[in-house]
C-alpha cells in the first residue's frame, strides 16, 4: 500500500478513535448527569411529602393528596408510597401498583438507606425516613420524559456530528496526505530524471529546513561523492590504460624492430635488456594498482592484526636498499619505545609497507642526495611518523592534487612515475584510521607526516 493511502488511512482512524471516545464520554457523563439529576430530584420530592406527612400535624392525608395531585406536573407519572414499621401502606399515590414493591424490597431500603432502580422508563428511589416516632420507607418513582428526549437528542446530534466529521476528515486526510508527500513526490521524479551521464543535477531542497530539507540535502551530499569517485574512475580507467599501454607499446615496438631484421649478440642483449626493462615497469604498475584496488575494497579490514611499525619501517629500508643500493634512509626515534604496544596497531602489514616503500623511494627519487630521514615519535594513544627529504619541493597549487591516482606535477614529468604512489599511501592511512599531511617549500624540500592510532 502507498505511503499516501497509509498516511490518510492513518490520520482518519486516529481522528475517528479520538472523535468515538470523545462522543461516547460526553454521552456517557451526560446520561449520569441526568441520571444524578433526577434521582436527586426524586430524593427531594419523597423528603418533602414524608416531612409534611409525618411531622407536620396540620397536613392530613386528604390534604397531602391534594398538594400531590396539584404539583403532579412538575415530575410525570409521579407515585409516592411511604410504609410504616410493619411494611403496611401508610400513605401512597400509587393507584395502579405501577412500582411493584416487595416486602424483600423494603427491607433492603431499610438496611441500605437509600436504593435506586428502573422498570421500563420508571425511575424509582427507595429511602429510608427517620422520624422523631418511628422509621419509615418512602418509595418515589417518575419518568424523566424531557431528561431523556434530550439525551436521545445528544445522542442523535453526536452520531450526525461523529458522521459529518468522518466525511470532512476522509476529505481533509487525503489532501493532507497528498500535500504532506508532495515533497517527496518531486523528490521522486528529480531522482528518476537523474542518470549516469547526468550526476550533476541536484535535487530541490525546499524550504532547507524541515526533514525533506534534510533529505535532500543528504541525498546532493550523496551525488557530489558519487559524481566525483566516477569522474575519479574515469580518470583512473582513462590514466591506468594509458600507462599499461606505453610499456606494452614499447615492448611491442621493439621486438617489431628486432624482427625485421638479423642482429649482432650485442644488439639482442641491449634490445632484452629494454624489454625486461619495460616488464618490470609494467610488473610494478600492476602490482600498485592491484595493491590500491585492495587498499578500496570494502572488506578491507577483514584480514587486520597487530603490526608493529618500527618492525614494518625496517622491512621496507631493507627493500628500498635492495632496489636502490644509491638510496640512504636515516630511521631516528623519539620518545619511549619500551612498551611494545605503544608501536602496534591493527592493520595490514603488507599494505602499510608499500606505504612507507612509496614514501621513501618518492622522497629518494626527488632529492639530490637521494636520502631520506624518517622520524618514528611515539605519543599517548597513536604513532607519528615525519618522511622528510631535502628535494626539488612540490608547487603549492599541486598539493591539493598530489594524492589524486596518475596525478603527476608538470614539474616532476622529466622523472621517471606512475602518479600511483602517493594516492597508494592516501587509501593505506585512511584505511588503517590515520591521518597523512604534507608540507613542502620549492628548492627546501617536502615532509609528510602519517599519525596512526595505536592499540593502546
Amino acid at each position: 500500500m502507498p505511503i499516501r493511502s497509509r498516511l490518510a488511512i492513518t490520520f482518519i482512524a486516529i481522528f475517528g478513535v479520538i472523535m468515538f471516545a470523545a462522543s461516547q464520554a460526553i454521552f456517557f457523563f451526560s446520561s449520569e448527569y441526568r441520571e444524578e439529576e433526577f434521582y436527586s430530584r426524586l430524593i427531594n420530592k419523597a423528603n418533602t411529602t414524608a416531612t409534611l406527612l409525618l411531622e407536620v400535624d396540620e397536613v392530613s392525608i386528604d390534604l397531602l393528596r391534594i398538594i400531590t395531585a396539584k404539583d403532579a406536573g412538575t415530575l410525570p407519572s409521579e407515585n409516592i408510597t411511604i410504609y410504616n414499621y410493619k411494611n403496611d401502606i401508610l400513605y401512597t399515590t400509587d393507584t395502579l401498583n405501577s412500582m411493584h414493591i416487595s416486602p424483600a424490597l423494603i427491607d433492603k431500603v431499610r438496611l441500605e438507606k437509600e436504593v435506586r432502580f428502573r422498570e421500563d422508563s420508571i425511575e424509582v428511589v427507595g429511602l429510608l425516613f427517620t422520624s422523631k416516632f418511628d422509621r419509615f420507607v418512602v418509595f418515589a418513582s417518575a419518568m424523566d420524559r424531557f431528561g431523556l428526549s434530550k439525551i436521545r437528542n445528544l445522542q442523535t446530534v453526536l452520531f450526525v456530528v461523529f458522521g459529518i466529521s468522518m466525511v470532512v476528515v476522509i476529505v481533509a486526510g487525503s489532501i493532507f496526505s497528498n500535500r504532506v508527500l508532495k515533497p517527496i513526490t518531486n523528490v521522486i521524479k528529480d531522482v528518476e530524471s537523474i542518470e549516469y551521464g547526468s550526476l550533476d543535477i541536484r535535487l530541490s531542497e525546499g524550504n532547507g529546513k524541515d526533514e525533506i530539507a534534510q533529505l535532500t540535502q543528504t541525498f546532493n551530499k550523496m551525488l557530489d561523492r558519487l559524481e566525483a569517485s566516477v569522474k575519479m574512475q574515469r580518470h583512473f580507467v582513462s590514466n591506468a590504460s594509458h600507462e599499461l599501454r606505453t610499456p606494452l607499446t614499447a615492448i611491442s615496438g621493439q621486438l617489431e624492430v628486432l624482427l625485421m631484421k638479423d642482429r649482432s649478440t650485442d644488439d639482442y642483449k641491449t634490445a632484452v635488456a629494454s624489454v625486461l626493462d619495460d616488464i618490470t615497469s609494467l610488473n610494478r604498475t600492476s602490482n600498485r594498482l592491484l595493491l590500491l584496488a585492495q587498499a578500496s575494497a570494502e572488506n578491507a579490514e577483514a584480514g587486520f592484526a597487530a603490526v608493529r611499525i618500527d618492525d614494518i619501517l625496517w622491512q621496507a629500508e631493507t627493500e628500498l636498499r635492495r632496489r636502490k643500493p644509491d638510496y640512504k634512509v636515516s630511521i631516528e626515534f623519539g620518545g619511549e619505545l619500551d612498551d611494545e604496544a605503544a608501536l602496534t596497531i591493527k592493520g595490514n602489514d603488507q599494505l602499510i609497507k608499500t606505504a612507507f616503500l612509496n614514501l621513501m623511494e618518492n622522497a629518494c627519487k626527488f632529492s639530490n642526495d637521494h636520502k631520506v630521514t624518517v622520524l618514528l615519535k611515539v605519543l599517548p594513544k597513536r604513532i607519528e611518523l615525519v618522511f622528510k627529504d631535502q628535494g626539488m619541493g612540490i608547487n603549492s597549487k599541486d598539493l591539493n592534487h598530489i594524492f589524486e591516482p596518475f596525478y603527476r606535477s608538470p614539474d616532476a614529468i622529466t622523472i621517471k612515475g606512475h602518479g600511483i604512489g602517493l594516492s597508494l599511501v592516501d587509501r593505506v592511512v585512511t584505511l588503517h584510521k590515520g591521518t597523512i599531511k604534507v608540507s613542502s617549500k620549492l628548492k627546501q624540500g617536502t615532509a609528510f607526516t602519517l599519525v596512526f592510532p595505536t592499540i593502546k
